[in-house]
């Protein structure tokens, strides 16, 4: 069974760093794109940033120029290197990726169940 597993969130001040991790695991036969997103309570879920099979990223328009993605395809785990933390980066961050699992001739979307991050001013 494919599932992805977040890990690393938790509280830290405003101006701090905290770095996410994703692990996919399971039977998988290729990962295509992956992502990370947030959500707090009464908003939708938001992109925070995006990247490739490649190596090519996105960012919200929030977190450019703070936040870092990064993957180990040799791994399958993407990370979230988040840095200069304000206190309205404070939301459940959520792990993303269009994968294709080893019984499958299709690629699927697998979501992580979130990782609290809180950001104290």
């Amino acid at each position: 069974q494919v599932q992805l597993v977040e890990s690393g969130g938790g509280l830290v001040q405003a101006g701090e760093s905290l770095r996410l991790s994703c692990a996919a695991s399971g039977s998988i036969r290729s990962i295509n794109y992956m992502g990370w997103y947030r959500q707090t309570p009464g908003k939708q879920r938001a992109m925070v940033a995006t990247i490739t099979s490649d190596g090519s990223t996105n960012y919200g328009d929030s977190v450019k120029g703070r936040f870092t993605i990064s993957r180990d395809n040799a791994k399958n785990t993407m990370y979230l290197q988040m840095n200069s933390l304000k206190p309205e980066d404070t939301a459940v961050y959520y792990c993303n990726a269009g994968l294709q699992p080893t019984s499958a001739p299709y690629f699927f979307q697998y979501w992580g169940q979130g990782t609290q991050v809180t950001v104290s001013s």
